[in-house]
């Protein structure tokens, strides 16, 4: 039987740790653990997310092959949220493949995520 895992946390690497644990603390709402420029997390008390400085990160190109992962994020008005995220610092690539169903943007660094709405 294979030993269960369970996911802890995501770490992202970056360029600024601190300047992502703030704008992923203002999407998710996750408090601050600890904000470094070396390594920073941010939590709500059940999963993690952390940001560990790797100076030399170049975005991948969207849409391309170099796209490893990206997050979803639920919300009840996504047209609201990409609002507020683009004005947090977020940026709306050209490609939509989502339609009208879910918006992708990327964070100040240029890592992917979704926004989408509440299942209905």
């Amino acid at each position: 039987m294979t030993t269960k895992a369970k996911l802890l946390a995501v770490t992202i690497d970056c360029a600024e740790p601190r300047r992502l644990a703030e704008f992923y603390s203002k999407v998710t709402g996750f408090e601050i653990q600890y904000a470094e420029d070396e390594y920073a997390g941010i939590t709500d008390g059940a999963m993690n997310i952390y940001f560990g400085r790797v100076p030399d990160r170049r975005p991948a190109e969207w849409p391309g092959p170099g796209k490893q992962f990206h997050l979803d994020f639920r919300v009840p008005d996504v047209d609201k949220a990409v609002q507020e995220y683009l004005d947090l610092g977020a940026t709306k690539p050209d490609f939509q493949p989502g339609g009208d169903r879910w918006t992708v943007l990327a964070d100040p660094e240029g890592h992917l995520f979704c926004v989408c709405p509440e299942k209905s």
